[in-house]
C-alpha cells in the first residue's frame, strides 16, 4: 500500500514495486492521478488497485486498509509517502493556516495508514513501514521550515514506533530518496525571489537532470520492505548511503537516526 502514489516519487515507487511482483494499493485523493498510475502498471502487466482516499482522514485510509484486506488478505508493506511542501520562503511570511495542510498531510497523514495496517501486522507478526523523508529532517533549511519540521516530526516518530513494534517483528524505517523532479521542484523554481541561491542552484539542477534515478530509489524501497531487512529497525536511510552493507553488518543504536553525537 503506497500513499500519495499518483505522482512524483510515490507513482516511481508504485510502478517499480508492481513491476518487483507486488500487489500494490495505490491510495490517493486525486482520482485522473490514481487512474493513470493504475494503467501504467496494467499496461505493463502488474497488478494494483485504486484507493481513493484522503491520508488526513482516517475512517478513509482505514476503509482502504479493508478494502486491501478484503481483496488480498491484508498489507504486508506500507509506503508512507504522500505530503505536500507548503509554503516556500522565510517564516516571517508564512500564514497559519498554510501551517495546518503540511503538518496534517505529512504528519498525521503518516500516524493514519500506520495506525490503519499496524493492527493486522501486529497480529500477523509480520510487516514493514517504510516513510519518505528528505534532507530537511537531519538538515537546516532556510525557506522551508514547516516542511522540514514535519520531516523531522515523522523521522522521530519512525524511531518510537520501531521500539513499540520490535518484538512483534514489525519493522519501521524511513528514506530519504534524494533531490526528485516532482511538481514540489516546479513550487520552488516559481519562489526564486523568497529562497536562498543555493536552494535555487538545487531545483534548477534537479530540473534539468530528473535528480535521482527512480531505481536507484526502487531498491532501498525494496531492500527496506522485504526479508533482508528484518534486523533494521527505526532508521533514517539516504539513497545515496551505503546501505548494502547493512543487509550483513550489525548496526549500532545510534547509527542513521536523529540522535545527537555527543562529545
Amino acid at each position: 500500500m503506497i500513499t500519495g502514489a499518483g505522482r512524483g516519487i510515490g507513482k516511481r515507487l508504485a510502478i517499480g514495486f508492481a513491476k518487483a511482483g507486488a500487489k500494490v494499493g495505490l491510495v490517493g485523493r486525486n482520482l485522473r492521478e490514481l487512474e493513470s498510475t493504475h494503467l501504467e502498471i496494467e499496461d505493463a502487466g502488474g497488478i494494483a488497485l485504486g484507493l481513493h482516499a484522503d491520508v488526513c482522514n482516517f475512517d478513509e485510509v482505514s476503509a482502504a486498509v479493508g478494502l486491501l484486506d478484503r481483496e488480498w488478505g491484508g498489507v504486508d508493506v506500507l509506503i508512507a509517502n504522500a505530503a505536500v511542501q507548503g509554503p516556500v520562503g522565510p517564516f516571517i511570511h508564512n500564514r497559519p493556516c498554510d501551517w495546518a495542510e503540511v503538518l496534517n498531510v505529512n504528519v498525521q497523514g503518516v500516524f493514519n495508514p500506520c495506525l490503519a495496517v499496524l493492527p493486522q501486522m501486529v497480529k500477523r507478526r509480520s510487516g514493514k513501514i517504510v516513510t519518505i523523508s528528505c534532507d530537511g529532517a537531519t538538515t537546516p533549511r532556510a525557506g522551508f521550515a514547516v516542511y522540514s519540521a514535519s520531516k523531522a516530526a515523522v523521522a522521530r516518530f519512525v524511531e518510537s514506533l520501531a521500539e513499540e513494534v520490535r518484538d512483534s517483528n514489525v519493522q519501521v524505517n524511513s528514506m530519504l530518496p534524494g533531490g526528485t523532479y516532482t511538481s514540489m521542484t516546479d513550487e520552488v523554481l516559481s519562489a526564486a525571489l523568497r529562497i536562498s541561491d543555493t536552494e535555487l542552484e538545487l531545483a534548477t539542477q534537479i530540473r534539468l537532470t530528473g535528480g535521482m534515478p527512480a531505481e536507484k530509489q526502487l531498491q532501498l524501497a525494496l531492500f527496506l520492505s522485504s526479508e533482508r531487512s528484518n534486523h533494521v529497525t527505526g532508521k533514517l536511510i539516504r539513497v545515496q548511503d551505503d546501505w548494502k552493507k547493512l543487509e550483513s553488518d550489525g548496526l549500532r543504536p545510534d547509527v542513521f537516526t536523529l540522535r545527537r553525537t555527543h562529545r
